[in-house]
């Protein structure tokens, strides 16, 4: 097992650690619930798939019917519709321009190539893009240079964000931090509006 923890359980865990489609997968649901939630979301889909996290056989099902996967109980995701969708066009994106192999997006190109590719993906916009461009430099020793630099904040030593999760007490820290960030939003906002 590598230094991936974040989910804490150990098959889930495996997963994300040997597999690039279902890590990118699991970046691309972590929206609006939590990061282990999210990040969980692969293997179920792999365990309702027969065992396998498999991007072009997701791709070459109908959407409605991978939606359907995905809504089944226990839910993949709190919003299993629009974000069922939104993964299938991810897999059907990753099939058609990267030959079914997320780790096409950073096979080659400068740090700043590499997230223009991942800004491009269905669900990426640049915050999420920059942190899985992190989780990339950070624990899949991804060697495009600059990465740092165009990871911004994320790309820097720290517990900001998943790139950051080696165990439970880092995990932790990602909460108490994103915690801090939010309410310091919300009380920025709040003076704002007063």
């Amino acid at each position: 097992m590598t230094d991936f923890h974040l989910i804490g359980d150990e098959t889930a865990d495996e997963l994300l650690a040997s597999d690039d489609n279902a890590l990118l997968a699991g970046m691309c649901l972590d929206q609006q619930i939590s990061m282990e939630k999210a990040f969980a979301g692969p293997a179920v889909i792999a365990e309702r798939m027969g065992g396998r996290f498999d991007v072009e056989a997701i791709a070459a099902m109908d959407e409605a019917d991978f939606v359907e996967l995905c809504a089944r109980k226990p839910a993949v995701h709190r919003f299993p519709g629009s974000m069922g969708a939104r993964l299938h066009q991810l897999c059907t994106v990753l099939t058609e321009e990267y030959d079914g192999r997320a780790a096409n997006l950073w096979a080659d190109g400068d740090g700043r190539q590499v997230l223009a590719r991942l800004k491009k993906l269905p669900g990426f916009g640049d915050q999420k893009a920059r942190i899985f461009l992190a989780l990339l430099g950070k624990r899949r020793g991804l060697q495009a240079s600059g990465w740092q630099q165009a990871a911004g904040e994320f790309g820097e030593p720290g517990f900001r964000s998943v790139a950051d999760i080696t165990d439970e007490a880092s995990l932790l820290k990602v909460r108490e931090t994103k915690k801090a960030v939010k309410a310091a939003a919300r009380a920025a906002k709040q003076e704002t509006t007063a």
